[in-house]
């Protein structure tokens, strides 16, 4: 399909060849004219590759296929320009991007100059149609709207709460034990946690926005819905694989960019309907409930404790637009969802290799919060979840440095500007970035270079955070972005992390890799969100 649609893109740019070369002259005269008058010096151009200058994207689309993305993001600008070279421009066709893995860029991109950038309008064109406009996806004012009418619900108290998380954690128990329960020895078979990790998540995140889980890990808990006259009922049997699906459309959008509508439609126009459809259904029994939504909720489900915070139902105290209110919740739902589930997928991937800091982290969990006990509450609390065991932050800070949740970030200039860093032969030279420039910024890149993280850098060491009074990142870790778009459900994917962290090992005393072989290299498996394209296959034995 990709490989079609590129074909005919080649075809017709054929035809704007000779066009845009004339006009791209006369754009560069121009260019150079406002670069030298600035004082800016010319980045590094990597080599044309391929018919019209494909060969780059063709290469690019095809790691990604073969989940090594992030990796050959690293080869292609080690190999061919230098490990010393960290900004450069990438000609793919008929247009220009700049790549960088320089943090000084990074900064003035995301914070210090976050006037003169936006997110590509790229972004927006190819997540609406699944998630609509929301904090995510949507640009200039519209995000600063979105913004403002999210952003209060992710600073209250209540988005940390552990006993919703608890519910499912011990879903995620009763699943692990239906299928793959401990033998004689104590030790499960082998298996992949980590589409257990996405349903966990699924039925979390579900619970919290509309107050209603999906109850994808164990569907006997599903509750009996309401009837609502002229809608459908929720599809909450296959929302997760809509949503997979959906994001896997975006890529290949997304890697067409100007050329995305030459894809067909028809099957991800289904996906974004099914998923359009599941939120509808719950912001139409807010609207209808009004203020006796969380009567309703805890009237159906039985689950009444006070002060129980639901993202959907404060939100419609705000705004009573329904495609409003579906956009945003099903923002907030992937993020939810996808990065938190790839993230405690990745921190298990890398326990179930590193024996010793498995036991090293259990020992502290035990000496804070006890052993593990299936009839009693956990009894942990926000504040000591947060703070009364570091190694849990740099355990999990280190597997977002080997594995980034989001390995590739982008902005495009909204205006003629400069980065501080990338031009002249050295790259110590500002370079000027004029007006509708994108700029590929690979995350994964960034924590690969060992001259910031040292000769080790291929080593996942968590004692690192912590040498040196701990360490201070800036610019060159931003696992949930930087500046004024930094992920706002950043504390929330922590907690939640961290929480099943410690019940985990807690309940497990020891863990097998049970991937085969056991050596394989590691996959990033690329939807947005990048997760093991090899699972977290593992073999857990109770204490």
């Amino acid at each position: 399909m990709f490989l079609f649609a590129l074909a005919v893109a080649a075809a017709i740019c054929v035809f704007q060849l000779a066009h845009s070369l004339q006009r791209k002259k006369s754009v560069r005269r121009r260019n150079d004219e406002e670069a030298a008058r600035l004082g800016c010096r010319p980045a590094r151009v990597m080599p044309t590759k391929g018919f019209l200058g494909f060969g780059r994207l063709v290469e690019s689309v095809k790691a990604t296929k073969a989940d090594r993305g992030p990796q050959y993001v690293v080869e292609a600008i080690d190999q061919e320009m230098g490990k010393d070279v960290h900004t450069c421009v990438v000609p793919i066709a008929d247009y220009e991007l700049i790549v960088t893995r320089d943090p000084a860029n990074v900064q003035a991109m995301l914070a210090s100059k976050a006037p003169d950038w936006d997110v590509g309008e790229q972004r927006n064109a190819s997540w609406k149609p699944l998630f609509g406009s929301g904090v995510f996806t949507s640009r200039g004012e519209a995000w600063k709207h979105s913004r403002a009418l999210v952003r209060p619900q992710f600073t209250k108290d209540q988005i940390n709460d552990l006993a919703l998380i608890e519910r499912h954690v011990q879903q995620l128990f009763f699943a692990i034990d239906r299928s793959y329960g401990a033998g004689e020895k104590g030790w499960t078979a082998g298996f992949d946690l980590q589409p257990l990790f996405y349903n966990m998540t699924l039925d979390i995140t579900t619970e919290l926005i509309y107050g209603y889980s999906v109850h994808s890990q164990n569907p006997s808990e599903r509750v009996e819905l309401p009837v609502i006259p002229g809608y459908e009922p929720p599809d909450r049997e296959n929302i997760g694989t809509h949503m997979d699906a959906g994001k896997a459309w975006i890529e290949t959008r997304g890697a067409l960019w100007k050329y995305r509508w030459l894809l067909p439609t028809k099957e991800f126009n289904a996906h974004c309907a099914a998923v359009h459809k599941y939120a509808e259904w719950f912001v139409q029994l807010r609207l209808q409930r009004g203020d006796k939504y969380l009567a309703g909720i805890q009237s159906e489900t039985g689950l009444t404790s006070p002060g129980r915070y639901i993202l959907l139902d404060e939100l419609a105290k705000l705004t009573q637009d329904p495609v409003e209110l579906r956009s945003q919740t099903l923002n907030i739902l992937t993020a939810g969802r996808d990065t938190t589930a790839s993230l405690i997928g990745w921190v298990f991937y890398f326990l179930a290799r590193h024996q010793d800091v498995f036991n090293k982290l259990r020992e502290q969990i035990l000496q804070q919060f006890g052993p593990y006990h299936p009839s009693q509450p956990s009894g942990i609390e926000f504040k000591e979840l947060r703070d009364s065991i570091p190694y849990i932050n740099s355990v999990v800070n280190e597997a977002l440095r080997m594995a980034p949740v989001i390995p590739l970030n982008e902005r495009v200039a909204v205006r003629d500007t400069v980065l501080p860093r990338g031009g002249g032969d050295d790259g110590n030279d500002p370079m000027f970035v004029p007006k509708g420039t994108q700029v590929l910024i690979p995350t994964y890149a960034m924590t690969r270079r060992d001259d910031i993280w040292g000769p080790d850098v291929d080593q996942f060491r968590p004692e690192r955070w912590e040498e040196n009074g701990g360490r201070k990142f800036g610019f060159e870790f931003i696992p949930f972005g930087g500046g004024i778009r930094q992920c706002l459900g950043q504390q929330f994917a922590r907690t939640k992390t961290a929480y099943v962290i410690v019940r985990l090992l807690q309940r497990y005393d020891k863990i097998e890799n049970a991937q085969e072989p056991a050596d394989a290299p590691m996959r990033f498996h690329h939807t947005i969100e990048n997760r093991s394209g090899s699972g977290v296959q593992v073999r857990l034995h109770e204490a």
